[in-house]
């Protein structure tokens, strides 16, 4: 092969290269704008209850206007849930709260609890993307600025009857059934304090469901040896691009990437809890691309264990 002939090899090879790699870039673009709604059904209820609906959201990183997203969330109040759980990263903008109020508006009818992640608390900047690859252990996990209005979203929450679960344990009456939750802070950016909410789940509960925004190992083990038979988590955007056929590459903490999204069991040969994880529905503002991970809500049915 001549020097003429491999130049126009190399240079139809670069363009080949260039357009497949162009037109994943545009895909990974629209499919972080294509919501779906994912469904599991939960079997920890006791005997004889009537099931349970709860919509699980997360990780909106909701930016002033996004006004398709906005609408989206909104939607969701056509579900009839039950009860809402949101776990975390609400917020990407000091002018986010009004937005995400009118968003939540229709759900705040319902009961509901919530916890934060750091994105409710400091603004996102721009990162290393090829940090993400790093294993947990390896990461530094730093304030970053300039803060967000959190209190401000804290009191829209709770001015409508939406319990803080941010390192605290609370109640509700839903549909005739004793819940119980036990919450944490952000395990991401160490503001778990799980000392604040430890101890075994109280058995006359018609169940206790454990809360935080990432899935770190040592915040589920304890949720895990107290008892908790569900756990409600977000965090890790499902990995946010994955490989056809092989999945999530990380999941921005330590736990495996066989659990970075949907339901799971976790545990031990003692203990087990049923573990799901949200995908959510938003990206960093710096990174608002998803590939083969559509962003997402989850409706659990939570059902008797024995049916």
């Amino acid at each position: 092969m001549n020097s003429r002939r491999i130049a126009r090899t190399v240079a139809s090879t670069a363009a080949v290269t260039t357009a497949v790699g162009a037109a994943c870039l545009a895909y990974a673009v629209a499919e972080a704008r294509w919501f779906t709604l994912r469904r599991f059904t939960v079997p920890v209820l006791p005997a004889g209850a009537d099931p349970l609906k709860v919509l699980h959201l997360s990780d909106l990183h909701l930016m002033p206007k996004q006004h398709r997203k906005i609408d989206w969330v909104r939607g969701l109040a056509e579900l009839k849930p039950d009860l809402v759980v949101t776990t975390g990263d609400n917020i990407a903008s000091k002018l986010s709260v009004p937005p995400l109020l009118r968003a939540y508006e229709p759900l705040l009818d319902v009961p509901g609890v919530f916890v934060f992640g750091s994105n409710d608390y400091w603004e996102p900047h721009f990162k290393n993307p090829f940090k993400y690859l790093l294993p947990a252990t390896k990461q530094r996990h730093k304030p970053h600025g300039p803060d967000l209005p959190y209190d401000e979203m804290r009191a829209g929450f709770t001015e409508r009857g939406w319990l803080d679960l941010n390192n605290a344990k609370a109640g509700l009456k839903v549909n005739g059934l004793r819940l119980d939750f036990g919450g944490t802070d952000d395990p991401h950016i160490r503001r778990d304090r799980y000392d604040a909410i430890a101890g075994p789940v109280d058995p006359t509960a018609d169940l206790s469901i454990g809360v935080t925004h990432a899935p770190y190992l040592r915040v589920l083990d304890r949720f895990v040896a107290d008892g908790y038979p569900l756990i409600l988590a977000g965090h890790t955007h499902g990995g946010q691009v994955a490989v056809p056929f092989y999945g999530a590459l990380v999941t921005n903490c330590d736990l495996d990437a066989s659990r970075v999204k949907g339901l799971t069991t976790y545990g031990n040969e003692k203990a087990q809890a049923a573990l799901h994880v949200s995908a959510g529905l938003g990206t960093s503002p710096y990174a608002p691309i998803r590939f083969c991970c559509r962003p997402e809500a989850t409706l659990l049915t939570l059902v008797p264990a024995s049916s």
